[in-house]
């Protein structure tokens, strides 16, 4: 008899774990709903829905590819997620349809066990000093607890229900109770805006991402295509100018959002912020979930701007998102160098959301603070970003005896055409151009140039939020482009080549298909310097190993991030018999100069300049040179004071290094 009330008793609380169950289901539905109408006071928007289905693939390869460049993050993470994705699992198979296996039981037992050991890991982690420093307080200290009381919870009463005989009424209770805990955390965090909101926006945003592209094969070279990182162009005749509110940005952007974890990685990757600028990534984004809630940040738990007190902000859907959320000069403070969208464990794309909304600054207000204002003026009246005659801008290779184009007729297609972009201009970037040119006539290759008819890219008119303006030079280029065809273009600048490769083709439908046959192929320098060594068309010098310097690499981000290139370089210099010494960040995590996103126009004070923070990393390589791949890096570098390592292009590098006797002209 006494075995029989017990287990009868056993099966109340068996009862009562379906209960919460259920209870949990119909609160995370309620909440999500709830949720999802602040979603949708965002503008439509074209979204593939059947990347719902994606979102195991997503969630298990392309987030967790992020998260593994950390071993122990990633092993807590799949403690965690993968325990808890099992166990709500099973508790719907078991409990919640009343099924009651011993088998389950057991499963359940393991999992929670996992699930238990990896919130031990995510606690003992956030107490490390440079973890501590960067994610967020308030509620989510107490996460790794709720969520290990409610594992902590579902082991005892999965274990009690296999010896279902041992069971107290008043363990038995607290066991639920715990259970409890555990499953409030994610069930009522949507709704109230918790920090496990995160677990079903953060699977919806994998799903329905504002960038589907980047779940696809993201290529890397002359042929190369990558148009996850390019800026989307607005149809300026029937969309808005920009974002002005968080109402006018698509909704599944304000989704994004709130599958933000509060980790801080992209405010720890982030030059601006380490310099002291009033930007940090990750409150821009909470900036945002509070104006599209009608809140302000005085909740929030993390970092703020440098500078910037936390509680003096707030918004609503429909209110303008500066000066009342954020204060203009932290949308001037980003420099476009994607280092906190490399960062990001949940894919989200802070850049997008800085260039719409200086769109709307730039195309509405006309607010563009410093020189900023007028290099766009320059742009829209002479087609270059210092007002130089156009015809100046071949005048570095006026005894190099090159075709140029503007002097002849569009008659035939060129084999090489080289693109100077606003290094032509600029006496030191006419070094590195000249270097490049001896070192490539001395492969055989005589490239072309395009005179006064090469006018600028509009790359820092876009990222400065002069939509229109981009739109205008960039069709302008590409028509030019099109009237001299060549079959390679070649350029020593990354935020020239990134538009060309990525940005021009979504904009213009033939030039894709152009670049897509393969009928023009686009060429960073230190590629093609690369691929003519490692081919033999470049000759070493007999003692070019034995008289190398000690050489570290500043990676640009418009190479690397951008375009997914950080091997060329380094192959060029291999080539050449020089072993780069890597600073700390370096490849695809390395620290920008500060020069992108039109940073050295608009020019926003903090407390050091970033780049004399990339100086200091080069300094503590002991390296004798920075080698860099763009122009914009060597005026930022050469800008630092002091004793530092002498800055020199790759193309300087191999122009030294090799055979400069002129070889046979063939085609390369």
């Amino acid at each position: 008899m006494d075995a029989v009330l017990s287990s009868s008793s056993a099966w109340v609380w068996r009862d009562a774990v379906t209960a919460v169950f259920w209870l949990a289901v119909a609160a995370l539905a309620i909440g999500t709903a709830r949720r999802a109408a602040l979603w949708r006071t965002g503008l439509a928007a074209p979204v593939a829905w059947r990347g719902l289905l994606a979102i195991p693939k997503r969630y298990f390869v392309d987030l967790h590819h992020v998260v593994a460049r950390e071993p122990a993050v990633a092993r807590a993470h799949v403690a965690v997620a993968g325990g808890a994705i099992a166990c709500l699992a099973l508790v719907a198979i078991n409990d919640g349809l009343r099924l009651r296996l011993a088998v389950l039981d057991m499963a359940l037992v393991a999992f929670a066990l996992v699930m238990l050991a990896g919130t031990l890991m995510m606690a003992l982690r956030r107490r490390q000093p440079a973890v501590a420093a960067r994610v967020s307080r308030g509620p989510w200290q107490r996460l790794p607890w709720t969520l290990g009381a409610g594992a902590l919870g579902l082991l005892a009463l999965a274990a009690g229900a296999l010896w279902h005989e041992s069971i107290a009424p008043w363990w038995a209770a607290l066991c639920v109770l715990a259970l409890g805990t555990g499953a409030a955390e994610l069930a009522l965090g949507v709704g109230l805006a918790g920090p496990m909101k995160h677990a079903v926006a953060g699977l919806l945003h994998l799903g329905l991402h504002p960038r589907p592209e980047r779940f696809g094969p993201q290529p890397v070279g002359p042929a190369a295509q990558r148009q996850a990182s390019a800026l989307k162009p607005v149809d300026l005749v029937r969309e808005l100018p920009g974002a002005a509110r968080p109402a006018d940005l698509p909704w599944n952007r304000l989704l994004s959002f709130d599958a933000c974890v509060q980790c801080g990685k992209c405010e720890a990757a982030c030059p601006a912020f380490a310099a002291g600028q009033p930007l940090n990534p990750k409150k821009l984004v909470q900036d945002l979930v509070s104006g599209m809630a009608g809140t302000g940040d005085a909740h929030y738990a993390g970092n703020p701007y440098p500078g910037k007190e936390i509680g003096h902000h707030a918004g609503a859907p429909d209110q303008a998102v500066v000066p009342g959320l954020i204060d203009p000069e932290t949308l001037w403070s980003c420099i476009t160098c994607r280092a906190c969208v490399q960062a990001c464990p949940m894919l989200i794309e802070h850049v997008d959301l800085v260039v719409d909304l200086r769109r709307s600054l730039t195309l509405v207000g006309g607010t563009v603070p410093n020189k900023g204002d007028e290099v766009l003026a320059a742009l829209r009246e002479t087609d270059t970003q210092g007002r130089h005659p156009l015809a100046a801008r071949h005048h570095w290779a006026s005894d190099l005896g090159l075709p140029v184009l503007a002097d002849a007729p569009a008659t035939q297609r060129t084999e090489w055409l080289l693109l100077a972009g606003e290094a032509g201009f600029d006496l030191r970037g006419q070094k590195t151009l000249r270097a490049l040119v001896t070192t490539l006539r001395a492969a055989g290759v005589v490239p072309a140039l395009l005179g006064a008819l090469e006018t600028d890219c509009g790359d820092v008119a876009r990222r400065l939020g002069d939509e229109a303006g981009y739109q205008r030079l960039a069709r302008q280029l590409i028509a030019t482009l099109q009237a001299h065809p060549a079959a390679n273009l070649v350029t020593a600048d990354p935020h020239l080549l990134h538009a060309l490769r990525n940005e021009y083709p979504v904009l213009d439908a033939a030039w894709a298909e152009q670049l897509a046959q393969g009928r023009t192929r686009v060429w960073h320098h230190t590629e093609l310097l690369a691929d003519l060594l490692e081919r033999g068309r470049l000759r070493p010098k007999a003692d070019a190993a034995a008289s190398a310097p000690s050489v570290t690499l500043h990676d640009p981000c418009y190479l690397g991030r951008y375009n997914g290139q950080v091997e060329a370089p380094r192959r060029a210099l291999k080539a050449i018999g020089i072993q780069v010494v890597e600073m700390e960040r370096c490849g695809l995590n390395a620290r920008c100069c500060g020069g992108g996103g039109g940073a050295p126009t608009t020019d926003i004070p903090g407390q050091r300049r970033i780049p004399d923070m990339r100086m200091d990393d080069a300094r503590a390589t002991g390296a004798e040179i920075v080698a860099v791949a763009c122009p914009q890096c060597t005026a930022m570098l050469e800008g630092v004071t002091g004793k530092r390592p002498e800055v020199l292009d790759v193309a300087e590098l191999v122009a030294r290094a090799v055979e400069t006797r002129p070889a046979q002209e063939t085609q390369a």
